[in-house]
């Protein structure tokens, strides 16, 4: 029997992913894995933890991706002095009817840039991640849904610690993915210079190609993606050996501390549909769950002290994971 998800379904799916890419090219050069990573969890309908230095054109190209989607787009800078109100809004009285209203804060956004989250102290991050889970925020007495859809990208400066607020373990896992946006290459700098040289300024007109309904589409085609329950023990798998019930008959273990919650389980199952999808195909296959585990456990694994030791790195240590787990 021919299964609902149509070929031409698909071929739709990629040409507007295809579409999104072109116009995101016209403003950033290279960066190909996390834009194809930062579409991959809007799709999926989770939140991004970006890491970098400053100058890496993150502002920029979460810009460029809401203008492309025609959503609105909000920058905050977080700064230890920063309030909760100062976020998601406050209450002001009006003499003239003598009665207090709600003024909305920046936060209410289709796309909000979360510049700098470990600056902000630990009201302003958890005012953050409750409105994340609940896609609603409360100021005084009034529940206000967030616009739909939405979507934060929150990101930490990896070489300044001095007067940071550390994110908690449970509050990462709040996050779909921690993606890392590295140095551009030589070629790729030469052709940044260029692109400068010539337009003065990268801020050219970018078309909305994939629009809410357009990406609402999308999501729906993810949902008709087959998961075999091969696959799906498979995740399971993964993630259990993580954890230090599982994980004790294998070398990694001393590695590891703390393993990763369900929240990753869930993760690893919707990017690799997410995922499956983007390579044009309607059944994810072992290596789509592979291509996305690190994104996905990165923030979620502890390390122990033998693992820093080593100077093993988070994405070592889950590479040593997936090649200890079975395939199906």
């Amino acid at each position: 029997m021919d299964h609902p998800y149509h070929e031409g379904r698909i071929q739709q799916a990629q040409e507007q992913i295809k579409a999104v890419r072109e116009e995101i090219a016209k403003r950033i050069v290279g960066q190909q894995n996390l834009i194809e990573q930062l579409l991959m969890t809007v799709i999926a309908g989770g939140h991004v933890l970006l890491e970098g230095v400053p100058g890496l054109a993150k502002t920029l190209l979460l810009k460029t991706l809401a203008e492309a989607m025609g959503v609105s787009f909000k920058r905050i800078q977080f700064t230890p002095d920063l309030l909760p109100a100062d976020l998601i809004g406050t209450l002001i009285y009006r003499p003239q009817t003598a009665e207090f209203v709600s003024r909305k804060g920046p936060i209410f956004a289709n796309f909000i840039l979360a510049d700098e989250i470990n600056r902000a102290p630990a009201k302003v991050q958890s005012a953050l991640l409750e409105a994340m889970a609940e896609t609603q925020v409360t100021i005084g007495d009034e529940t206000h849904p967030l616009p739909r859809p939405f979507f934060v990208l929150a990101t930490q400066n990896p070489i300044e610690h001095e007067g940071t607020y550390a994110l908690p373990e449970a509050q990462l896992d709040r996050f779909m993915v921690k993606l890392l946006v590295d140095y551009p290459s030589p070629s790729e700098e030469l052709q940044i210079l260029r692109t400068v040289a010539a337009q003065g300024d990268p801020q050219g007109h970018i078309e909305t190609v994939l629009n809410p309904d357009a990406l609402y589409q999308l999501r729906r085609a993810v949902e008709e993606v087959r998961v075999d329950d091969k696959i799906a023990t498979y995740i399971i798998s993964i993630i259990s050996a993580t954890r230090e019930t599982d994980r004790k008959a294998h070398a990694f273990a001393s590695f590891l501390d703390y393993g990763a919650s369900p929240r990753a389980s869930i993760a690893l199952y919707r990017l690799s549909r997410v995922r499956a999808l983007f390579q044009g195909r309607d059944y994810v296959l072992p290596e789509d769950v592979k291509a996305v585990a690190h994104p996905v456990l990165r923030h979620r694994v502890v390390l122990s002290y033998e693992a820093e030791a080593e100077e093993l790195t988070a994405d070592e240590v889950i590479t040593i994971v997936l090649g200890a787990v079975a395939l199906p």
